[in-house]
């Protein structure tokens, strides 16, 4: 070392206690024993840039559950500005109030509950350290933004959520300026990001300008997460990660599957090693501190060491690995210590992405959201001092159930029948297949791309997949279905649960292109079917294509009931049939024949559960007009259609 030997014996030294640290640090590891930490040496967990101080007590041990009677900050708030001068008290104080402001405010409309509750510190913080909407914030899927609605000057609209002409369940352009990236879908906000500071810089503008993605660790098993981090180190811009951890990866989490019930993916197994090393994580916050003491010649050293010990720990983090500078794992909860490292990241020089992981508890703050499976991710009207949900109980099965248990006993007898779903087995039914399967349930994360070739792949080995995704999701992998699947004729049955209108969820959410996207696919069947025992009849006709790729649609909801069958299509049922009988591909059916004698004849072909309000229509007319006589049909195939049923409600056939 070229230097004066004062400045070398600085060196040195700074070396041996780094090192020794670095020991200390690998030793607590380990499991050994670690030395005693002087009681005036050791940092409060609130102010440790990194040690996770997770699981606060809740609010109340039981009902009846309840927040603060007034809200005397938020009542300030009606933009992020006017929460600039609070102090970090006063911040707590206001996550507390908005906590509980956006409970009360779903409890009376319904929506995504548990998300938005995980992140009300983060969100808070957010908006008192950056400048927004000037530094961007992009919410990824953007279902956790009621908290940042609220404190952007909606809160006033909060009861329209998800209504007809109200507040939207997600971000959205058109409704604040604040709302910078639309989303509805997962793993577009890294990119969204990048675009935004690129195109920032190449105008020429503030230099110092930040532009933020928020990330859980669901939507970063995505594989776009991983095309954007790849380019945005590359392009070197000014952008901020936050990779917001709750172990929530699927709908539910700890569904049984091939991979156990631990969150879908290795990813998660990787950032929870990363989260257990508490110790080294203190060592590394407390020795950067210091290295900013040191000249500059012994910090460039030290961050060789500090690099070396990384790839001692972890292998050398996976996302520096890409380029970006990590920061924790930070408690998302801890406001004393959020808001000082969302500052310092605020206030950098250099373009170097960053990346800061926090741990946060989906549902935080209300203990029926904490205990509950879901983490009330999606929950309708509800009581707040019971948590119990308002929603009447069906009278009738839901469709998803009525595949899932269709395809439950299809797979009781065939063990080359499986089902895959990208992070959606609880609104698909795949969960209840991996209850009675777990080793012939594959859930692959959110990453439609790769359910859809990986389902190509079984079928190249003779497995039969089931690969049940979202009408609205499946456009995500659109080039894997014709590429890996149709083209060549694979036998992969496509079930897409949430076909047509969803309601409140959105224009995001509806599943209103499936027929075009994929009816001008070549080699691909399409059925839809007008009830639940027509869907058992489906589940089982794909089943029997070995030939050919095939998708079977239906919506979200319940079923019609064994009563209304046999009024509306004359079934004559006194239960379900046990199982499902398959139907000619291509083939329709004649539901009701115009009434002999009309003078004029109406023909109506129905394609899938609007068959029954088709049945009524025709009633109506005929009970309108005695001239008139109605003729309804049954498509069941969208692909290839029965252009013999066509020909015949032309009049071909009757004239």
């Amino acid at each position: 070392v070229n230097s004066p030997t004062s400045e070398k014996r600085l060196l040195h030294s700074s070396m041996r206690a780094a090192l020794l640290a670095i020991g200390v640090a690998l030793e607590g590891a380990s499991g050994l024993a670690v030395p005693a930490v002087p009681a005036h040496a050791r940092l409060p967990c609130a102010a440790s840039r990194s040690h996770v101080c997770m699981k606060e007590p809740s609010s109340s041990a039981g009902p009846p559950y309840g927040g603060p009677r007034s809200m005397p900050l938020l009542d300030q708030v009606n933009s992020p500005k006017d929460m600039k001068q609070f102090t970090l008290a006063e911040l707590k104080q206001l996550s507390h109030e908005l906590r509980w402001e956006t409970i009360n405010a779903v409890s009376k409309t319904g929506g995504h509950l548990g998300s938005s509750l995980g992140v009300v510190e983060l969100t808070v913080a957010l908006h008192y350290v950056f400048n927004t909407p000037q530094d961007p914030v992009i919410f990824d899927v953007s279902h956790q933004v009621y908290p940042h609605k609220i404190l952007t000057g909606r809160r006033h609209r909060m009861p329209t959520l998800r209504q007809n002409g109200g507040l939207s369940g997600f971000a959205k352009r058109s409704e604040s300026e604040y709302d910078v990236f639309g989303a509805g879908h997962s793993t577009t906000s890294i990119s969204a990001a990048l675009g935004m500071a690129v195109a920032h810089e190449l105008q020429g503008l503030d230099k110092l300008r930040t532009s933020i993605a928020v990330i859980g660790d669901g939507a970063i098993t995505g594989g776009m997460a991983y095309e954007a981090m790849n380019n945005a180190a590359y392009l070197n811009s000014r952008i901020v990660v936050i990779y917001n951890d709750n172990e929530q990866v699927s709908l539910p989490t700890g569904t049984p599957s091939a991979g156990g019930t631990v969150p879908a993916g290795s990813l998660s197994a990787y950032t929870s090693r990363l989260i257990a090393s508490k110790p080294f994580q203190d060592f590394r916050d407390i020795a950067k501190s210091i290295n900013k003491l040191f000249p500059s010649e012994i910090q460039q050293a030290n961050a060789k060491i500090d690099e070396y010990a990384r790839g001692l720990m972890t292998g050398g983090t996976f996302f520096e690995e890409l380029g970006f500078y990590y920061i924790g794992p930070v408690d998302g909860h801890d406001l004393d210590n959020l808001v000082p490292i969302l500052e310092n990241i605020r206030d950098r020089g250099g373009r170097q992405p960053v990346l800061l992981h926090i741990k946060t508890d989906k549902g935080k703050g209300y203990p029926p959201a904490e205990r509950a499976s879901d983490k009330y991710h999606g929950v309708p009207k509800f009581d707040v001092a019971t948590g119990k949900k308002l929603a009447a109980p069906a009278s009738t099965p839901s469709y998803t159930s009525v595949f899932a248990d269709a395809l439950i006993d299809i797979a009781a007898t065939d063990r080359s029948v499986v089902a895959i779903t990208a992070a959606m087995p609880g609104g698909t039914g795949v969960d209840k297949f991996g209850k009675r399967f777990p080793k012939r349930t594959f859930d692959v994360g959110i990453a439609e791309q790769h359910a859809v070739t990986f389902a190509a792949g079984l079928a190249v080995e003779g497995i039969k997949p089931f690969c049940a995704i979202y009408s609205t999701f499946m456009q995500r992998a659109y080039d894997q279905l014709i590429h890996d699947v149709a083209i060549q004729k694979l036998p992969v049955r496509f079930i897409l649960d949430r076909a047509g209108l969803v309601g409140n969820d959105g224009p995001t959410h509806h599943g209103s292109f499936d027929l075009a996207y994929i009816g001008c696919i070549p080699n691909m069947v399409i059925c839809s079917p007008s009830d639940e025992v027509e869907l058992r009849n489906m589940v089982q006709t794909v089943y029997e294509i070995d030939d050919k790729p095939s998708a079977l649609r239906y919506p979200r909801g319940s079923a019609l009931g064994l009563e209304t069958l046999n009024d509306l299509f004359g079934y004559g049922l006194d239960s379900y049939p046990d199982r499902g009988t398959a139907l000619p591909v291509g083939k329709g059916r004649i539901m009701r024949g115009a009434r002999v004698g009309s003078k004029r004849k109406v023909a109506i072909l129905s394609f899938g559960t609007r068959l029954a309000e088709a049945v009524q229509a025709a009633r109506a007319l005929e009970a309108s007009d005695s001239e008139v006589g109605v003729t309804v049909a049954d498509a069941r195939w969208m692909k290839p259609l029965d252009t013999e049923l066509v020909a015949r409600l032309l009049g071909e056939d009757e004239g």
